[in-house]
């Protein structure tokens, strides 16, 4: 089944979320900021905020992307869990270097979970139309191709 695509692909960011709290702790040593402190030099408050930021949208992400996995399509819902990975990424270490270094890669993330949220919704609404008014649009969309 495509459950163990999705699973990957939601245990990724697991990761990510790891090496960038990493990446705190060596930023919080470099500029001698010592917990429970969470300012500190302007690069260390970068680095802790794109962390947080990190950690804030991790929920979202996993709810838009088993929905969308679940009701729509588990390999394209992975497929963009990758590429949230990939943004991710990019959002933290722009971040990283400069606060406007953040935009692509956070622009990038809303575009995932956009289109996340959109294939869950329309997973969605095709189940409760194939559930209760035995129409469904995937069904019709699959005999077309």
């Amino acid at each position: 089944t495509g459950r163990e695509v999705t699973s990957i692909s939601s245990t990724f960011p697991v990761f990510l979320a790891g090496h960038f709290a990493w990446l705190v702790g060596k930023s919080r040593m470099k500029h001698k900021v010592m917990p429970p402190a969470v300012t500190g030099a302007p690069e260390f408050d970068r680095t802790f905020r794109a962390q947080q930021n990190c950690v804030e949208f991790y929920p979202i992400f996993l709810t838009v992307l088993w929905t969308a996995g679940w009701f729509c399509n588990q390999e394209l819902a992975s497929f963009l869990g990758v590429l949230y990975v990939f943004a991710r990424y990019k959002y933290f270490h722009g971040y990283v270097q400069s606060v406007k270094g953040r935009l692509t890669g956070f622009y990038l993330n809303l575009i995932i979970l956009m289109c996340l949220i959109t294939l869950g919704a329309a997973g969605i609404v095709n189940s409760f139309l194939d559930e209760y008014l035995d129409f469904s649009i995937m069904k019709k969309l699959r005999k077309l191709f």
